[in-house]
């Protein structure tokens, strides 16, 4: 991965095991994606790659409630074409470098807006998400449970009978290790309870 890092130049960042929140933008994608795939595949359950291109498409064309324009807008600066749609009138340019330059003054203009839109949206969903949230802070060994995630019945413990310490924090995120293996991991503040003695 440091090699294909290197070579393509994105910037790797890790996200925390069960914590879907992390990767918020690719877990929405994959809900709207996975959802609509297995509304259209057979019964059988073996044809949904005939719909990728379809879905795909279906999503890149739909108007995004954080930007307010398609992702296909977003590239190509004007809405997406389908056979329903009147022909758009011709337009004429002096010299063809005219296009190039009305279409990056368009592209410009969607991707301001889209960018006010985004944080717009994303200080609404940030007050929504805090108001009636508790943010609770732990202490460089503190002894905490974690959650199970692989569970095999409804009614087995939602966390792990085994205490852990906290030994380095990065808060949200806790790095616990087992006392008796020494064994550490890396777990966000939501899915750790604190062991109170009191």
């Amino acid at each position: 991965m440091e090699n294909l890092q290197n070579l393509i130049g994105y910037n790797h960042i890790y996200s925390t095991p069960y914590h879907s929140q992390t990767n918020g933008v690719v877990e929405r994608f994959n809900a709207t994606f996975v959802a609509q795939i297995a509304k259209l595949q057979s019964t059988q359950h073996n044809n949904w790659d005939e719909y990728l291109q379809a879905v795909v498409f279906a999503y890149n064309t739909g108007v995004y409630k954080s930007t307010k324009f398609s992702p296909y807008e977003l590239l190509y600066g004007r809405t997406a074409r389908v056979p329903i749609h009147i022909q758009p009138k011709e337009f004429t340019f002096l010299k063809p470098n005219d296009y190039f330059e009305q279409l990056k003054k368009t592209l410009r203009i969607f991707h301001q807006a889209s960018r006010e839109n985004i944080l717009c949206q994303q200080q609404a969903n940030q007050a929504y998400y805090n108001k009636n949230r508790l943010d609770p802070e732990l202490k460089l060994r503190d002894k905490v449970f974690t959650r199970i995630y692989v569970s095999k019945g409804k009614l087995d413990p939602k966390f792990s009978p085994i205490p852990k310490i906290v030994v380095e924090i990065y808060h949200p995120m806790y790095v616990v290790e087992d006392e008796c293996t020494h064994i550490r991991s890396q777990v966000h503040i939501s899915d750790l309870r604190p062991i109170n003695f009191e």
